[in-house]
């Protein structure tokens, strides 16, 4: 072994990614994605073996045991290949350009993905997971070509590698001439969406089923601005089986990352930031419009399942994984048996009624995930006995957490809280969205630039990516509109001169690159505009221009409005091409319509009635803020009148008389008060 050689030992150790950390015992002689691990594969004129995966990804932990910490594996892989761990959440830009090379050369992706490239970065066969049996077989064959046949592998590399650079500006050629954004565009939209609907069990498309939480908070806007009944009844389909559902934890809040049925009864039992902030918002949304107590639980049970599972130094941990002790879901499942030790004779069988816990079992061996399918008349008996049953749950092995701290996902975390907390009239969830975003700030932006993620207070070497300045940016403008703290503003609009430097394509205007003109040069630059698991940088980024273009003044404004208007007209043929894969697009195309909607009320913000009653009524994505005259941009020349606090609605640059009563108010923003 030559000590010098840094592709000849495991050097995860050094890593700030907990993924990364759990192979740092393998004996596979892994390394990080460096310059010197690809000059590596170089100087030994082997191919690299790239494995890219997640801390909380249950196929990932089982091809690590059965491939990764093996022996006869290890040795083939070290003989052969130089090998790279990738953690997809550290590293997104890495993951799209490969997780596009995989589906176009398998028809389909996931994770762990496994590529296998030339030392200059380019991948001539891909896989996702595979058996020890056939990985073994796999890197066999892989060996001998790059020995026997190595022109035919350099000409694969270079044709994939072409096919994927010219996907990229087909897709852009496809989406010339967008229509204009107008309400019927939105509704087309919408319209694809409900047909899709899986009206029995709630949700969309069929199993794996996924919370979709962007759709939800797209038709939520839409029924704000339209009374479609269709839409508020979609949400309330999905949004009531998924609460009462097993993807929902029924003991301690949160959800799972998808369920692997129609029916939201067995979920993957990962638990993702992300999908809860989301989810958290969307509650919270639906909550404050409708005052439906189901949604008001469910959004205060988020929140705390945030606050007390997720929560680390103020700022908010990736997840926590599907598996304990190498069980998926053995944390979380119950048996009858189980719930007569803990509660007792006359609790467990009333129990096992309620949470659906059967002889047979919905998950296996007899036992159940815990469903909630309608509410008990007794619901003091129900927290007695949700105390209990987590209480025993907690003395079971737990699901290891990823402590890594994203930016973006930290950001969706603000935003969600925010608005959670104006929905449940919770201050404390201001505040900790307000201890997080200080901290971010504080520990994630270096020399001025901003870092994708930390572990443990130490921050890493990757590069913020698009979502991140965009989702950090739009939760700080929600604490500055509750708050009306400089401080916060002052955050939101430097992250966004900074996308707008560093992320906006040059040559086509409107349109984004997912990292930085400066960042790691790649085998393509990625530039992905669909909405996934989490909404896409670019309507992320959208959405938080054409927020912040009302709250500040002069050129700045224009350039933001400018540079919304501009994304909005390039991206709006995907409402009508891909509707499911843009459901962030809408709501952001359903904000521009409206105006978007503002208000702005001069009042006493500590003691303001009118103010509490605009942001309890304004509908999803309204800016809305209070102070004295010429407190902040809104409020330019804007006065009470007489010894009245006053409301001033606006809708993009056209403005309303100011109104003193809610029931006003409410008429203007034209929504039902409660």
């Amino acid at each position: 072994m030559n000590p010098a050689d840094p592709s000849r030992t495991n050097t995860l150790g050094l890593a700030t990614s907990p993924y990364l950390r759990q192979h740092a015992d393998n004996p596979v002689h892994w390394q990080q994605w460096t310059p010197e691990a690809l000059a590596a594969a170089a100087a030994r004129d082997v191919p690299i073996l790239l494995s890219v995966g997640y801390a909380a990804c249950h196929w990932c932990h089982v091809m690590a045991h059965e491939s990764f910490a093996d022996h006869e594996v290890a040795a083939a892989l070290n003989a052969g290949f130089v090998c790279v761990k990738v953690d997809r959440e550290e590293r997104p830009d890495i993951d799209a350009v490969y997780m596009n090379a995989t589906v176009a050369l398998t028809g389909q992706g996931g994770w762990p993905m496994t590529c296998f490239l030339t030392p200059d970065g380019r991948p001539f066969f891909c896989g996702t997971y595979y058996t020890k049996t056939d990985f073994l077989q796999v890197l066999s064959a892989v060996t001998e070509a790059w020995r026997d046949r190595r022109d035919d592998v350099e000409e694969a590399s270079d044709r994939i590698a072409g096919e994927l650079r010219a996907m990229t500006g087909t897709f852009w050629e496809q989406t010339n001439g967008s229509p204009a954004l107008v309400p019927a565009v939105c509704d087309h939209a919408v319209a694809a969406l409900l047909a899709g609907e899986d009206k029995v069990n709630g949700g969309f498309g069929d199993a794996p089923k996924f919370p979709s939480a962007a759709v939800l908070e797209a038709l939520l806007r839409n029924y704000e601005r339209t009374k479609s009944p269709a839409a508020l009844e979609a949400v309330e389909r999905a949004g009531g089986a998924m609460a009462r559902g097993g993807i929902y934890d029924q003991l301690a809040g949160g959800f799972a990352r998808y369920s692997v049925d129609n029916a939201w009864v067995v979920p993957h039992f990962e638990k993702m930031l992300y999908d809860n902030a989301l989810l958290l918002r969307v509650y919270a949304h639906w909550a404050r419009r409708t005052g439906d107590p189901l949604a008001r639980r469910i959004a205060a049970e988020t929140a705390r399942f945030l606050l007390v599972e997720l929560s680390d130094a103020d700022m908010f941990v990736s997840s926590l994984d599907a598996d304990a002790d190498g069980r998926e879901g053995s944390t979380y499942v119950w048996t009858r048996k189980q719930l007569s030790e803990v509660l007792g004779d006359d609790d467990s069988r009333w129990a096992a009624n309620l949470f659906t816990v059967t002889r047979s079992g919905t998950f296996g061996d007899g036992a159940s995930v815990l469903q909630l399918r309608e509410d008990p008349d007794d619901p003091q008996r129900l927290e007695r006995v949700r105390a209990a049953l987590l209480a025993a749950r907690r003395t079971r092995a737990q699901p290891g957490r990823d402590d890594k701290v994203v930016t973006c996902w930290n950001g969706l975390a603000i935003a969600a809280l925010v608005e959670a907390g104006v929905a449940l009239d919770e201050p404390e969830l201001t505040r900790a969205a307000a201890r997080c975003a200080a901290k971010l700030l504080d520990l994630h932006l270096v020399g001025g630039r901003l870092r994708r993620a930390s572990l443990g207070g130490v921050v890493g070497d990757s590069a913020a990516t698009l979502d991140d300045h965009a989702m950090l940016a739009a939760g700080l403008l929600t604490l500055y509109q509750l708050t009306a703290r400089e401080n916060w503003l002052t955050g939101a609009t430097g992250l966004l001169d900074t996308a707008l430097a560093h992320f906006a394509d040059p040559d086509r205007p409107g349109r984004w690159f997912d990292t930085a003109d400066d960042a790691e040069e790649l085998m393509l630059r990625p530039a992905d505009p669909l909405d996934g698991a989490t909404p896409s940088g670019a309507s992320s980024i959208t959405e938080a221009l054409l927020t912040a273009a009302h709250l500040v003044e002069g050129p700045r404004a224009e350039r933001y409005l400018q540079a919304a208007s501009a994304s909005l007209d390039a991206h709006s043929i995907l409402l009508a091409q891909a509707p499911r894969s843009v459901g962030n697009w809408v709501s952001v195309a359903e904000l521009a319509i409206r105006g978007p909607l503002q208000v702005a009320v001069a009042c006493d913000p500590a003691r303001s009635e009118l103010l509490a009653e605009a942001r309890r009524l304004a509908p999803g994505g309204t800016i809305v803020v209070g102070g004295a005259p010429d407190s902040s941009a809104l409020l330019a020349g804007r006065a009470r009148v007489g010894d009245a606090d006053a409301a001033y609605v606006c809708r993009g640059r056209a403005c309303d008389l100011p109104v003193t009563r809610a029931a006003e108010l409410a008429a203007a923003l034209g929504v039902p008060r409660r």
